[in-house]
């Protein structure tokens, strides 16, 4: 426990950066999977085998190779950026894959009648996602995007393997220095167990309040 309590200062630096990670490719993954989500429900099929590929595409290819080629691979065509910055994109981009499935489910549980009226009324396509169809839908993915974030933010754990130093990064640090694995890892653990349940704490709240009466 001395080896964990004495080296709580690298950790909460980790922790930060988690958190740091794991908001901003949220922010990014949901602006990413909003216009997949579009694209997979246009009534164009270019836009429509677009978001296809897309999604199937990233949900097929596991986010440590992303991360792995985005690091080493990018620099070689000429394209630099940090560290951590090139690890939000990343994960940002992975995560819109399963953003947008879960923003398409809930726009397939929307009633015809929803878009047909809004057409009726004289919204295009846009417009009627916009402002009828896309905020119903948002109201019954909310655990299904809790969801989502509490898998984006174990996912950030991966980052580590490409020197971002995150919480799993900063426990495998103080561990080299310490040799006490089990109280620096079990608190890490703890640690992302916690996020988690916070998240799902708050979906849950969220979407009892966003709940429809039927």
């Amino acid at each position: 426990m001395d080896a964990l309590l004495g080296n709580l200062p690298a950790l909460w630096e980790g922790l930060l950066t988690t958190l740091r990670l794991t908001l901003l490719a949220f922010a990014g993954a949901s602006v990413a999977g909003v216009l997949v989500a579009t694209a997979r429900v246009s009534p164009v099929p270019v836009l429509r085998a677009a978001g296809t590929v897309y999604v199937e595409t990233l949900q097929n290819i596991p986010l440590l190779v992303l991360l792995i080629l985005a690091v080493f691979g990018l620099p070689e065509i000429g394209v630099r950026a940090g560290l951590f910055t090139t690890a939000v994109v990343v994960i940002a981009l992975y995560q819109a894959a399963y953003v947008a499935e879960a923003l398409r489910s809930g726009i397939n549980a929307v009633p015809a009648g929803q878009g047909e009226a809004a057409r009726a009324l004289g919204l295009g396509f846009a417009g009627s996602l916009r402002h009828v169809v896309l905020p119903q839908a948002l109201a019954t993915v909310v655990q299904p995007l809790g969801t989502v974030f509490i898998m984006l933010t174990m996912n950030t754990s991966l980052a580590a393997a490409v020197g971002v130093v995150e919480l799993t990064a900063a426990a495998n640090r103080v561990n080299l220095v310490e040799a006490r694995p089990i109280p620096i890892f079990v608190g890490a653990g703890l640690a992302y167990m916690l996020l988690s349940s916070l998240v799902g704490l708050a979906t849950g709240v969220l979407q009892r309040r966003l709940a429809v009466p039927r």
